[in-house]
């Protein structure tokens, strides 16, 4: 008879990661504002940058961001990318957008990351749905010999697609070892698609469910960051502020190492 393997947990690396659908730069506080607003969606207005330097000053503490509905430069922002805007403002060396729906000068939606440190690669995917718009981008970093993959995704409205999109999802995470899956998936942890995902892969479902929307009176916990085996949450935070329909969401995680004695 063999006797039972002793581990023993080393930390090796931490990070601070947001999430964060900051709707374009449109301030929402009520539902109304969607009637009231609407235009703002499809042209410029001086109030969205005074929006995006309140969410600089919100994401600058954080080592990695995960942006939804960003512009990348069109009439609507005032030709501003603001995925490279809030990383000057906020003073991260590396960002990255991704264009999902590309509406040439009306509009350009797009997801955005933003980084502390330099990542070993980043490619963008499209992901499968009946109406193109939607895409993960994703970065991988090496922390100290540790490679990490971090996904930043906007999923569809509708479950049939979202269901599609986690399983294209789960396929590209499949050989990762260590992932961070952050992003507006407009579903709960508890629905169909969320349980899909945690059955296919190695991601960890979450102990706490914050509610990141809407805003201004939080019911549903839509806004995730996830992540797999190979690293532990100390930190879950919601941020309270007045900009955008969504909450940004934030955790703190440490990565580990695990070594086997005998």
């Amino acid at each position: 008879m063999h006797s039972a393997a002793k581990s023993e947990v080393k930390i090796r690396d931490s990070l601070r990661l947001l999430s964060y659908n900051i709707q374009g730069g449109i301030a929402t506080q009520a539902y109304h504002h969607y009637l009231m607003k609407s235009w703002q969606h499809v042209l410029p207005h001086a109030r969205k940058q005074e929006n995006l330097d309140q969410v600089a000053k919100l994401i600058s503490d954080y080592d990695i961001v995960a942006l939804q509905e960003t512009d990348a430069g069109s009439f609507r922002s005032s030709y501003m990318n603001q995925t490279e805007y809030l990383a000057n403002k906020a003073h991260y060396p590396f960002w990255f957008d991704q264009i999902n729906r590309n509406m040439g000068k009306l509009a350009q939606h797009s997801n955005g990351l933003l980084c502390r440190y330099k990542p070993i690669s980043v490619t963008e995917h499209k992901l499968p749905g009946l109406i193109p718009g939607r895409g993960a981008l994703m970065a991988k970093f090496d922390l100290s010999g540790n490679e990490i993959a971090v996904i930043s995704v906007h999923l569809a409205l509708g479950r049939k697609t979202r269901m599609q999109q986690i399983g294209f999802i789960s396929e590209l995470i499949a050989s990762e070892k260590h992932v961070i899956l952050m992003g507006d998936m407009n579903c709960e942890l508890d629905s169909r698609e969320m349980k899909y995902l945690f059955s296919k892969t190695h991601m960890n479902q979450p102990e706490q469910k914050p509610h990141t929307f809407p805003s201004w009176q939080p019911k549903r916990n839509i806004d995730h960051i996830l992540i797999s085996d190979g690293m532990q949450i100390s930190n879950v935070n919601v941020l309270r502020q007045g900009v955008s329909d969504h909450l940004p969401v934030s955790i703190d995680i440490n990565l580990i190492e695990r070594y086997t004695k005998h």
